[in-house]
């Protein structure tokens, strides 16, 4: 598909207060607040030697202990990785041996422990990845997309994007939850899994976080962790990045590396950011961006990655046209959105951009009327499930097929069936499948066709745009930037057995549609809208969900 989204948020630096316990010395020094703390922040306090990377994994895990089970019980992450601490040891010693790798070097990652279209939103460092996302079972941690029936499996080796993170210097801080096999198993409620449970928003309690990379938005709205990836299908970095007040980029197919992801869908599947601003986004798109051999859609890619750093710029709106799709994407939207849209045009303008609404997609109608989308990721998902349990060097389960997992969550309900998360549909669905037959591929030319040259390519070049803008929530699934909250006086509504929406002050955001690999622009046009508007910083997690640990906490012990 060639349909961007980009989701971005602004991030502030608050400087905490200092124990009076601390050396004098210590006590004019800033160290920065958790909650929001950038990339470039915490490298400055790593580099000047105020605190360790080792202190900083040490502080995220703490945080993650506060909220993640205790207390609002967020659920955000699955599993942190229990070689983190020695890994940050030995980052240590290389940035006072040898200086930083990159801007990553010593920051801790969250990986996603997925969902289907393609867009952007808005040195050391802590990461937590998705759980499905693999690394290898050696440093101690699963690779399950949330399911029990792969707990135990062990992987052939790190995924593409991970080996990038490494090489950089990132440190893979836990696994992140998610909704399970990236909400591809059935008619399930965003951010459950059988091994995670419910995550819920940080936002208001029990809130829907959006799914599939619904613990990686969490984990980075409030600080459990600098910087997470997600994975994205359709809607799975942008929905959640939009829910939860933060920035993601889902990028371009073949932008990133899928190799190692538990897949849906090669066609559609990609490996992004989410952070509290585009800035820490264009950063990690930087490093994992790249041709990897192991997956032959990212030897398609332009020649040169750009350094997406270089598209951060206040004026990247100056003289841009920006249309607006309201056929059908604006249709039913909610009041507080529609409200907080049309104040975000007027700030384009503001910007410098020419508005040209509308500009509709061509194709608008037969894309919602088509049940392409569908076909092509059934036989995708059966035929690429098999392929990745074939691939596994052992699964203690027994599961080696698409098969075989819909009759272990039968034979497991308990795990994998609890009341109100009993519905394998997709999955039975997808096993129904012959493979890839004349009506697959006639599906998946008419899917791109419609998606392309029908239809975001065909608005762009009738009306000469730079790109298109809409609300995150909705029918589309590009980047986005923070754009609002929903009013107090907000009716909750319901979202799944243990979850609502809407309801007050959960967040949403604005979505820059573009062409194929267009991130460089888009996330320009991102910034530009975050960096006036500072959505992000309007309004913060209701108490509870604030953890209060500080790096201050830890370095204080550390004297």
């Amino acid at each position: 598909m060639t349909i961007f989204m980009f989701l971005f948020f602004v991030c502030v630096l608050i400087q905490p207060l200092w124990s009076a316990t601390l050396p004098q010395v210590r006590k004019s020094i800033a160290l920065p607040d958790l909650y929001e703390a950038s990339i470039a922040e915490l490298q400055a306090g790593l580099s000047a030697g105020h605190f360790s990377s080792v202190d900083l994994v040490k502080a995220y895990f703490a945080r993650i202990e506060e909220v993640n089970l205790k207390g609002p019980a967020l659920r955000a992450v699955i599993e942190t990785n229990p070689s983190a601490i020695a890994t940050a040891e030995a980052l240590d010693i290389e940035r006072k041996t040898q200086g930083p790798r990159s801007a990553l070097h010593g920051i801790p990652i969250l990986l996603k422990v997925k969902r289907p279209l393609d867009s952007v939103l808005y040195h050391t460092y802590v990461t937590v990845i998705q759980d499905n996302i693999a690394t290898i079972a050696s440093e101690g941690m699963n690779t399950t997309a949330g399911s029990f029936s792969l707990l135990g499996s062990v992987v052939p080796d790190d995924a593409g994007v991970v080996k990038r993170l490494r090489k950089a210097g990132a440190i893979i801080l836990g696994k992140a939850n998610l909704s399970e096999f990236a909400e591809f198993r059935g008619n399930l409620a965003s951010g459950w899994s059988g091994r995670g449970g419910q995550s819920t928003n940080a936002y208001f309690p029990n809130a829907d976080p959006c799914g599939s990379s619904s613990g990686s938005g969490i984990a980075a709205s409030i600080g459990l962790v600098a910087v997470t990836l997600g994975t994205e299908t359709d809607g799975s970095i942008t929905c959640p990045s939009s829910h939860n007040n933060i920035a993601g980029i889902k990028p371009t197919v073949g932008l990133t590396s899928r190799a190692g992801v538990i897949p849906i869908s090669e066609h559609q599947d990609t490996v992004g950011p989410m952070a509290r601003s585009m800035t820490d986004a264009a950063i990690v798109l930087s490093i994992i961006a790249g041709p990897d051999p192991n997956d032959n859609f990212t030897l398609a890619q332009p020649p040169v990655v750009p350094d997406f750093t270089q598209a951060l710029k206040n004026d990247a709106l100056d003289g841009k046209r920006i249309g607006v799709p309201r056929r059908v994407f604006l249709d039913a939207t909610d009041t507080d959105i529609s409200t907080a849209f049309e104040e975000a045009l007027a700030v384009l303008r503001g910007l410098g951009a020419t508005i040209v609404d509308p500009a509709d997609l061509p194709s608008v109608d037969e894309i919602l009327a088509s049940n392409n989308e569908t076909v092509v990721l059934d036989v995708d998902f059966k035929v690429q499930l098999n392929n990745y349990y074939a691939g596994l060097k052992s699964n203690p389960s027994g599961v080696r097929s698409l098969a075989d997992l819909i009759a272990f969550n039968n034979d497991n309900p308990s795990l994998e069936e609890p009341l109100g998360f009993t519905d394998q549909s997709i999955l039975i669905e997808s096993e129904a499948t012959d493979g890839f037959t004349s009506a697959y591929f006639s599906s998946l030319a008419a899917d791109r066709e419609l998606g392309g040259a029908l239809g975001i390519d065909a608005a762009l070049q009738a009306h000469d745009l730079d790109a298109l803008v809409l609300p995150a929530d909705g029918f589309t699934t590009v980047p986005a930037v923070p754009l609002g909250f929903f009013s107090d006086n907000v009716t909750i509504g319901r979202a799944g057995p243990e979850t609502v929406y809407p309801a007050p002050g959960v967040p949403f955001g604005l979505s820059f549609l573009g062409t194929a690999f267009s991130e460089f622009d888009l996330v320009g046009f991102a910034y530009a809208y975050e960096q006036k508007t500072r959505t992000r910083l309007a309004r913060k997690a209701f108490p509870a969900a604030i953890p209060k640990t500080q790096l201050i906490d830890v370095v204080m012990f550390t004297q």
